[in-house]
Protein backbone atom coordinates (compact mmCIF):
# COMPACT_ATOMS: atom_id res chain seq x y z
CA UNK A 1 0.00 0.00 0.00
CA UNK A 2 1.25 3.37 -0.72
CA UNK A 3 2.56 5.87 2.30
CA UNK A 4 0.42 8.92 2.42
CA UNK A 5 0.83 12.14 1.38
CA UNK A 6 0.07 13.55 4.78
CA UNK A 7 1.89 11.18 6.19
CA UNK A 8 2.30 11.36 10.43
CA UNK A 9 5.33 12.83 11.75
CA UNK A 10 5.39 15.71 8.70
CA UNK A 11 4.17 18.23 10.50
CA UNK A 12 6.00 17.40 13.87
CA UNK A 13 9.28 17.86 12.05
CA UNK A 14 8.24 21.18 10.28
CA UNK A 15 7.45 22.53 13.64
CA UNK A 16 10.66 20.83 15.04
CA UNK A 17 12.59 22.52 12.01
CA UNK A 18 11.10 26.31 13.07
CA UNK A 19 12.29 25.77 16.31
CA UNK A 20 15.81 25.03 15.06
CA UNK A 21 15.77 27.98 12.75
CA UNK A 22 14.40 30.07 15.96
CA UNK A 23 16.87 29.04 18.41
CA UNK A 24 20.26 27.27 16.64
CA UNK A 25 20.21 29.84 13.56
CA UNK A 26 18.61 32.57 15.92
CA UNK A 27 16.60 33.79 12.73
CA UNK A 28 14.33 36.92 12.94
CA UNK A 29 10.21 36.74 13.42
CA UNK A 30 9.76 37.67 9.89
CA UNK A 31 11.99 34.97 8.50
CA UNK A 32 10.64 32.51 10.34
CA UNK A 33 7.24 33.38 9.13
CA UNK A 34 8.33 33.08 5.41
CA UNK A 35 10.24 29.80 5.97
CA UNK A 36 6.91 28.87 7.57
CA UNK A 37 4.59 29.80 4.41
CA UNK A 38 6.68 28.67 1.89
CA UNK A 39 7.30 25.01 3.50
CA UNK A 40 3.32 24.64 4.34
CA UNK A 41 2.48 25.35 0.68
CA UNK A 42 4.71 23.16 -0.84
CA UNK A 43 3.48 20.55 1.39
CA UNK A 44 -0.29 21.58 0.47
CA UNK A 45 0.59 20.94 -3.38
CA UNK A 46 1.92 17.91 -2.51
CA UNK A 47 -1.33 16.62 -1.05
CA UNK A 48 -3.20 17.98 -3.93
CA UNK A 49 -0.75 16.81 -6.67
CA UNK A 50 -0.98 13.02 -5.29
CA UNK A 51 2.58 12.66 -5.98
CA UNK A 52 5.60 10.77 -4.48
CA UNK A 53 5.59 10.55 -0.20
CA UNK A 54 7.78 13.92 0.61
CA UNK A 55 10.17 11.19 2.06
CA UNK A 56 10.98 9.75 -1.36
CA UNK A 57 10.75 13.14 -3.37
CA UNK A 58 12.79 13.98 -6.21
CA UNK A 59 14.03 16.58 -8.25
CA UNK A 60 11.39 16.15 -10.85
CA UNK A 61 8.84 16.39 -8.65
CA UNK A 62 10.48 19.74 -7.21
CA UNK A 63 10.85 21.17 -10.46
CA UNK A 64 7.19 20.47 -11.45
CA UNK A 65 6.22 22.43 -8.05
CA UNK A 66 8.92 25.49 -9.47
CA UNK A 67 7.04 25.51 -12.87
CA UNK A 68 3.25 25.56 -11.43
CA UNK A 69 4.45 28.29 -9.39
CA UNK A 70 6.06 30.10 -12.50
CA UNK A 71 2.99 29.37 -14.76
CA UNK A 72 0.67 31.12 -11.67
CA UNK A 73 2.68 34.04 -12.43
CA UNK A 74 5.13 34.00 -9.19
CA UNK A 75 8.42 35.68 -9.84
CA UNK A 76 12.00 34.21 -9.87
CA UNK A 77 13.22 36.18 -6.90
CA UNK A 78 10.44 34.64 -4.64
CA UNK A 79 10.71 31.11 -6.34
CA UNK A 80 14.54 31.22 -5.46
CA UNK A 81 13.90 32.16 -1.83
CA UNK A 82 10.84 28.99 -1.41
CA UNK A 83 13.72 26.60 -3.00
CA UNK A 84 15.99 27.75 -0.12
CA UNK A 85 13.49 27.32 2.22
CA UNK A 86 13.33 23.34 1.13
CA UNK A 87 16.99 22.97 0.44
CA UNK A 88 17.65 24.07 4.32
CA UNK A 89 14.32 21.89 5.56
CA UNK A 90 15.63 18.64 3.80
CA UNK A 91 19.19 19.60 5.12
CA UNK A 92 18.07 19.17 8.52
CA UNK A 93 16.04 16.03 7.92
CA UNK A 94 19.59 14.57 6.47
CA UNK A 95 21.26 15.68 9.25
CA UNK A 96 18.31 14.11 11.44
CA UNK A 97 18.56 11.01 9.40
CA UNK A 98 14.70 10.93 8.36
CA UNK A 99 15.64 11.21 4.87
CA UNK A 100 18.67 9.95 2.61
CA UNK A 101 18.81 13.11 -0.12
CA UNK A 102 17.30 16.49 -0.94
CA UNK A 103 15.43 16.58 -3.43
CA UNK A 104 15.82 20.65 -3.89
CA UNK A 105 19.66 20.38 -4.34
CA UNK A 106 20.49 21.37 -7.65
CA UNK A 107 16.93 22.50 -8.69
CA UNK A 108 17.30 26.46 -10.18
CA UNK A 109 14.45 28.97 -10.59
CA UNK A 110 14.20 30.60 -13.70
CA UNK A 111 16.11 34.12 -13.98
CA UNK A 112 15.09 36.78 -12.19
CA UNK A 113 15.50 39.87 -13.77
CA UNK A 114 17.64 42.34 -12.28
CA UNK A 115 15.68 44.78 -10.97
CA UNK A 116 18.26 48.11 -9.79
CA UNK A 117 17.16 50.16 -6.68
CA UNK A 118 16.08 53.50 -6.40
CA UNK A 119 18.07 56.47 -5.47
CA UNK A 120 17.26 59.63 -3.96
CA UNK A 121 19.30 62.76 -5.78
CA UNK A 122 21.54 63.91 -2.82
CA UNK A 123 21.05 67.57 -3.24
CA UNK A 124 17.34 67.29 -3.00
CA UNK A 125 17.71 65.24 -0.32
CA UNK A 126 19.67 67.61 1.57
CA UNK A 127 17.05 70.49 0.92
CA UNK A 128 14.63 68.47 2.47
CA UNK A 129 16.82 67.49 5.47
CA UNK A 130 17.68 71.21 5.90
CA UNK A 131 14.11 72.64 6.52
CA UNK A 132 13.64 73.78 9.84
CA UNK A 133 10.90 71.04 11.69
CA UNK A 134 7.76 72.19 12.96
CA UNK A 135 6.75 69.89 15.81
CA UNK A 136 8.43 67.67 18.15
CA UNK A 137 7.78 64.36 16.59
CA UNK A 138 8.99 65.70 13.35
CA UNK A 139 12.47 66.02 15.21
CA UNK A 140 12.66 62.40 15.73
CA UNK A 141 11.27 61.83 12.30
CA UNK A 142 14.54 64.07 11.11
CA UNK A 143 16.77 62.32 13.14
CA UNK A 144 15.38 58.65 11.68
CA UNK A 145 16.17 60.32 8.41
CA UNK A 146 19.20 61.75 9.10
CA UNK A 147 20.42 58.35 10.42
CA UNK A 148 19.37 56.13 8.04
CA UNK A 149 21.22 58.32 5.04
CA UNK A 150 23.83 58.91 7.33
CA UNK A 151 24.59 55.00 8.23
CA UNK A 152 22.95 53.23 5.66
CA UNK A 153 20.84 51.36 8.61
CA UNK A 154 18.26 48.55 8.23
CA UNK A 155 15.18 49.30 9.27
CA UNK A 156 15.30 46.36 11.70
CA UNK A 157 18.55 48.17 12.74
CA UNK A 158 16.91 51.56 13.27
CA UNK A 159 14.02 50.45 15.68
CA UNK A 160 16.18 48.29 17.51
CA UNK A 161 18.84 51.06 18.63
CA UNK A 162 19.52 52.34 22.01
CA UNK A 163 19.81 55.53 23.58
CA UNK A 164 23.61 54.69 24.74
CA UNK A 165 24.17 52.47 21.80
CA UNK A 166 25.75 56.19 19.86
CA UNK A 167 29.44 56.67 20.76
CA UNK A 168 29.31 60.38 20.46
CA UNK A 169 33.24 60.37 21.19
CA UNK A 170 33.86 58.86 17.86
CA UNK A 171 30.75 59.01 16.14
CA UNK A 172 30.15 55.66 15.82
CA UNK A 173 27.47 53.14 16.48
CA UNK A 174 26.94 49.25 16.62
CA UNK A 175 24.13 47.52 14.91
CA UNK A 176 23.29 44.34 15.07
CA UNK A 177 22.37 42.97 10.92
CA UNK A 178 21.17 39.75 10.14
CA UNK A 179 22.41 37.19 11.13
CA UNK A 180 22.76 38.30 14.46
CA UNK A 181 26.29 39.86 12.94
CA UNK A 182 26.94 43.03 14.47
CA UNK A 183 29.22 45.82 12.87
CA UNK A 184 30.39 49.22 13.85
CA UNK A 185 28.99 52.36 10.93
CA UNK A 186 30.10 55.95 11.62
CA UNK A 187 27.42 58.24 12.02
CA UNK A 188 27.49 61.25 10.43
CA UNK A 189 27.67 64.84 11.65
CA UNK A 190 24.61 65.69 10.50
CA UNK A 191 22.87 62.84 12.05
CA UNK A 192 24.30 63.31 15.48
CA UNK A 193 22.79 67.32 15.37
CA UNK A 194 19.61 65.49 14.66
CA UNK A 195 19.59 62.76 17.26
CA UNK A 196 20.46 65.71 19.76
CA UNK A 197 17.65 67.63 19.21
CA UNK A 198 15.33 64.88 19.73
CA UNK A 199 16.81 63.87 22.96
CA UNK A 200 16.01 67.92 23.80
CA UNK A 201 12.11 66.68 23.47
CA UNK A 202 12.37 62.81 23.87
CA UNK A 203 11.61 62.76 27.88
CA UNK A 204 8.12 64.16 26.92
CA UNK A 205 7.29 60.72 25.18
CA UNK A 206 9.29 57.99 26.48
CA UNK A 207 8.74 56.79 29.78
CA UNK A 208 12.28 56.99 32.11
CA UNK A 209 12.70 53.05 31.93
CA UNK A 210 12.57 53.36 28.50
CA UNK A 211 16.01 52.55 26.74
CA UNK A 212 14.49 52.69 23.12
CA UNK A 213 16.30 55.79 21.15
CA UNK A 214 13.27 56.13 19.14
CA UNK A 215 9.77 55.84 20.64
CA UNK A 216 6.50 56.28 19.06
CA UNK A 217 4.08 58.87 20.81
CA UNK A 218 3.20 56.32 23.31
CA UNK A 219 6.43 56.15 24.70
CA UNK A 220 6.83 52.71 23.61
CA UNK A 221 9.83 51.63 21.42
CA UNK A 222 9.11 52.85 17.70
CA UNK A 223 7.12 49.73 15.30
CA UNK A 224 8.59 49.50 12.07
CA UNK A 225 5.29 49.89 10.39
CA UNK A 226 5.08 53.55 12.42
CA UNK A 227 8.51 54.68 11.05
CA UNK A 228 7.26 54.03 7.67
CA UNK A 229 4.39 55.68 8.25
CA UNK A 230 5.97 58.90 9.88
CA UNK A 231 8.75 58.83 6.58
CA UNK A 232 5.53 58.88 4.19
CA UNK A 233 4.67 61.93 6.56
CA UNK A 234 7.48 63.90 6.82
CA UNK A 235 8.05 63.75 2.88
CA UNK A 236 4.52 64.63 2.28
CA UNK A 237 4.96 67.77 4.91
CA UNK A 238 8.25 68.65 2.96
CA UNK A 239 7.34 68.85 -0.24
CA UNK A 240 8.82 65.74 -1.22
CA UNK A 241 7.84 64.25 -5.00
CA UNK A 242 8.02 60.98 -4.40
CA UNK A 243 7.73 58.68 -1.76
CA UNK A 244 10.36 58.10 1.21
CA UNK A 245 10.79 54.55 2.60
CA UNK A 246 13.86 53.17 4.45
CA UNK A 247 15.33 51.27 1.66
CA UNK A 248 15.69 53.93 -0.40
CA UNK A 249 17.78 55.64 2.16
CA UNK A 250 19.89 52.97 2.34
CA UNK A 251 20.06 52.47 -1.73
CA UNK A 252 20.98 55.93 -1.88
CA UNK A 253 23.66 55.97 1.41
CA UNK A 254 25.39 52.95 -0.62
CA UNK A 255 25.14 54.80 -4.10
CA UNK A 256 26.07 57.97 -2.69
CA UNK A 257 29.08 56.40 -1.08
CA UNK A 258 30.39 54.31 -3.92
CA UNK A 259 29.92 57.34 -6.52
CA UNK A 260 32.49 59.78 -4.30
CA UNK A 261 34.80 57.09 -3.30
CA UNK A 262 34.90 53.77 -5.95
CA UNK A 263 35.33 51.52 -3.17
CA UNK A 264 33.09 48.48 -3.01
CA UNK A 265 34.23 46.58 -0.38
CA UNK A 266 33.90 49.83 2.29
CA UNK A 267 30.40 50.12 1.00
CA UNK A 268 29.93 46.19 1.36
CA UNK A 269 31.42 46.66 5.18
CA UNK A 270 29.39 49.47 6.37
CA UNK A 271 26.11 47.77 4.94
CA UNK A 272 26.85 44.64 6.07
CA UNK A 273 26.75 42.38 3.56
CA UNK A 274 27.98 39.00 3.57
CA UNK A 275 28.29 38.69 0.08
CA UNK A 276 30.01 41.61 -2.13
CA UNK A 277 27.84 40.28 -5.11
CA UNK A 278 24.94 41.90 -3.36
CA UNK A 279 26.83 45.54 -3.15
CA UNK A 280 27.97 44.98 -6.44
CA UNK A 281 24.63 46.25 -7.85
CA UNK A 282 25.34 49.52 -6.70
CA UNK A 283 28.24 49.63 -9.59
CA UNK A 284 25.29 48.96 -11.70
CA UNK A 285 23.79 52.52 -10.45
CA UNK A 286 27.10 54.16 -10.38
CA UNK A 287 27.97 53.21 -14.23
CA UNK A 288 24.49 54.60 -15.15
CA UNK A 289 25.56 57.96 -13.89
CA UNK A 290 29.11 57.78 -15.49
CA UNK A 291 27.53 56.67 -18.64
CA UNK A 292 25.02 59.94 -18.40
CA UNK A 293 27.44 61.81 -17.57
CA UNK A 294 29.68 60.85 -20.75
CA UNK A 295 27.17 60.94 -23.13
CA UNK A 296 26.65 64.76 -21.86
CA UNK A 297 30.40 65.50 -21.82
CA UNK A 298 32.23 63.97 -24.48
CA UNK A 299 32.40 65.34 -27.82
CA UNK A 300 32.34 61.96 -30.21
CA UNK A 301 29.51 60.19 -27.61
CA UNK A 302 26.91 62.62 -28.80
CA UNK A 303 25.07 61.84 -31.66
CA UNK A 304 25.23 64.09 -35.17
CA UNK A 305 23.16 64.34 -37.72
CA UNK A 306 23.73 62.29 -40.97
CA UNK A 307 23.92 64.70 -43.62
Amino acid sequence: MAESIAEPGLEDLLAAFLQHLAHERQLSDHTLSSYRRDLTRFRDWLRGARTDPWKRLDQQTVRSYVAWRHRGGVSGKTLQRELAALRSFYRYLLREGVVDRNPAQGVRAPKAARKLPTTLDADQLCSLLDQPDAEPLMLRDTAMIELFYSSGLRLAELVAIDIGDIDGDDATLEVTGKGAKTRRVPVGNQALKAIGRWLKVRGNYAATDQKALFVSRRGNRIHPRTVQQRLQHWALARGATRNLHPHLLRHSFASHLLESSGDLRAVQELLGHSDIGTTQIYTHLDFQHLAQVYDQAHPRARKKDSH
